[in-house]
């Protein structure tokens, strides 16, 4: 059975034979053209080449600036810890399960002081604001900064 299949009609093409004469289309110059830098031999040419213009990646303007040393920082409100509940543990395994950060690997975390905090939350982050520090002490939590 397997020896009875067959490609479909235009699925294979017959190899191109440079350089057979002419009367085979591709005699000649084999397709190279007359002249110039693509017919002589070893023509390795990248495709983003000009011929020696400027090329496009000089020619268009630079904007901005990308610090490579920047601080990654994550960002909460008082507010989001809600999700979390009353008397939770406030770290950054758990706001990355609650959804509430991206991830937990190189950016440091902030707590922010927009809305009200639980009642008694162990908050354990990198860093936080006067107002967030204020508000959850003030709903009977406690704060501890890592970093």
């Amino acid at each position: 059975m397997l020896d009875q299949l067959e490609t479909k009609d235009g699925a294979t093409r017959v190899r191109k034979r440079v350089g057979r004469g002419r009367g085979s289309g591709h005699g000649k110059t084999s397709g190279t053209g007359f002249k110039g830098q693509g017919t002589r031999s070893g023509k390795k040419i990248k495709a983003w080449f000009e011929g020696g213009q400027m090329p496009l990646q000089i020619r268009l303007p630079k904007r901005g600036f990308f610090n490579r040393f920047r601080t990654k920082v994550e960002v909460v409100n008082v507010s989001d810890l809600v999700k979390l509940g009353d008397g939770a543990t406030v770290d950054a395994q758990a706001l990355f399960a609650a959804g509430l950060i991206r991830g937990t690997r190189d950016a440091l975390v902030k707590v922010l002081g927009d809305g009200e905090a639980p009642k008694n939350l162990t908050v354990k982050v990198d860093r936080i604001s006067a107002s967030a520090k204020a508000k959850i002490e003030a709903a009977g939590g406690s704060v501890e900064l890592l970093a």
